[in-house]
């Protein structure tokens, strides 16, 4: 993940207004929210307080324009594209254990008595639910960082997936196989994510099985410019998630949505994804991400490195259990949170733009790696090019929630014929500097003449 130089700054922890705190927030509730999610919710103040300090821990320096990359793979057999299983013979476990040796032994992740994780300094490797392997690629200074450390995670698993009998795809969903075909690996996250998200919305065992995509995460040097990055990424992402589409497929057949990893998780779960609920109220703050972040649901409790439920002497199952109705405050105690305890909170969060101690941005589908470059050159010209920034911010200055929804939706309704807030593709292809996309490079070499239209 993304791990920037940081800069503690505890005086503006102290001297942060409370004007938009929630109704019975430690008595200082003079207005309203300035959204209307989890009216009736009620986050625990050291906890808010938890979050902001992890926020002012994640500033960066001014100029460090770090970047992390995260690369999420479809392994799928050679003989006939269906979806390869963690636990089949020769499958995603056998790799793992395969590849172990190239990696940190100290930094293994084991679950249930299965390895689900590797990582070494610069790579992280790791599982999405249905067995799908994500690379997380950072801290890269230069987008061309990106493919020197990518291509030495390939030279290592690329002989091993040959004798295996697989391949990794980067496509942004299964090729031939259903989520109903593909098991969840062996992490108890996931299976109480599977009985959650089987139950609510649309999608939810498809995304959570079948899919892959691409992300790109940046820094940030303060709260105002954290704020306006997200604005900005969440503005323009879908736009350019059509410009590097890449899902031809969906459920074994053609896909039909323009955006199927935007229509997947817009229809997921509400209270957890989509746009961030008053983002672009010109009053929003770190405090409003973190009641909103605090005040949903967790849908799954991660108390494995809670001391007080550690000591408590409770089961590993009890340490990984389902929280389907239970927010932060009812789960965790009533003290400040630690790092481990906040990353897992905010992980049950999967909007367009997620805030870490960094900017994490969701939109894209599984790239091969000359896109995933290409997308990371586009994001840094446009988020670390002062004069990029401007122009855009000046462009949509003022751009209101309602707009952005209206802007996806226009996406997934007109596809190339769309005109995403009000211009066509064309003039969005020339005013975000989207040349040289490489779209011509597929996403799965055995099939190079397959792309999504």
């Amino acid at each position: 993940m993304l791990l920037l130089v940081r800069v503690l700054s505890v005086f503006r922890i102290a001297d942060r207004s409370r004007r938009y705190a929630p109704v019975g927030y430690a008595g200082r509730m003079s207005t309203p929210r300035i959204s209307y999610a989890h009216l009736l919710a009620k986050p625990n103040p050291k906890h808010v307080e938890s979050l902001l300090k992890f926020f002012e821990n994640g500033r960066a320096k001014r100029g460090t324009g770090g970047f992390g990359v995260e690369i999420e793979h479809l392994p799928v057999h050679n003989a006939d594209d269906t979806a390869v299983s963690y636990y089949e013979p020769n499958g995603i476990e056998t790799l793992l254990k395969r590849l172990a040796p190239y990696y940190d032994e100290s930094k293994e992740y084991w679950e249930n008595g299965h390895l689900v994780g590797l990582a070494r300094e610069g790579v992280a490797v790791s599982l999405e639910p249905g067995g799908q392997v994500e690379t997380s690629i950072g801290v890269l200074r230069q987008p061309s960082d990106l493919v020197s450390l990518y291509s030495k995670f390939r030279r290592e698993a690329d002989p091993i997936l040959d004798e295996l009998g697989f391949r990794f795809v980067n496509y942004g969903y299964q090729p031939k196989s259903s989520f109903a075909d593909v098991p969840v690996n062996p992490k108890d996250r996931y299976d109480a994510m599977t009985d959650y998200l089987g139950r609510v919305g649309q999608f939810g065992p498809c995304m959570m099985r079948c899919s892959a995509s691409t992300q790109v995460s940046i820094d940030f040097v303060d709260e105002q410019d954290a704020i306006e990055k997200m604005r900005l990424g969440t503005v323009i992402g879908p736009i350019l998630a059509y410009f590097f589409r890449n899902t031809p497929y969906f459920e074994g057949q053609t896909n039909p949505y323009p955006l199927l990893r935007q229509r997947m998780w817009d229809y997921l779960d509400f209270q957890r994804t989509n746009v961030l609920p008053g983002l672009f109220d010109p009053r929003y703050s770190w405090e409003d991400y973190a009641i909103d972040v605090l005040s949903t649901p967790l849908m799954f409790a991660d108390l494995t490195h809670t001391p007080e439920a550690v000591a408590s002497g409770a089961s590993p199952k009890e340490l990984h259990r389902p929280a389907f109705r239970e927010n932060a405050g009812e789960v965790y105690p009533d003290r400040e949170l630690n790092p481990y305890e906040i990353n897992h909170i905010i992980s049950t969060h999967f909007n367009d733009v997620r805030l870490k101690n960094f900017i994490e941005l969701r939109h894209w589908d599984s790239l091969p790696i000359e896109r995933a470059e290409r997308l990371t050159e586009i994001i840094a010209s446009l988020f670390y090019i002062p004069e990029n920034r401007d122009r855009l911010e000046s462009y949509f200055e003022g751009i209101t929630e309602s707009e952005v929804y209206e802007a996806k939706a226009n996406l997934q309704a007109h596809g190339r014929e769309a005109t995403p807030y009000g211009q066509p593709l064309d003039f969005w292809k020339e005013f975000l500097g989207l040349e040289g996309l490489l779209s011509d490079v597929p996403g799965d070499p055995k099939h190079p003449d397959v792309f999504q239209e």
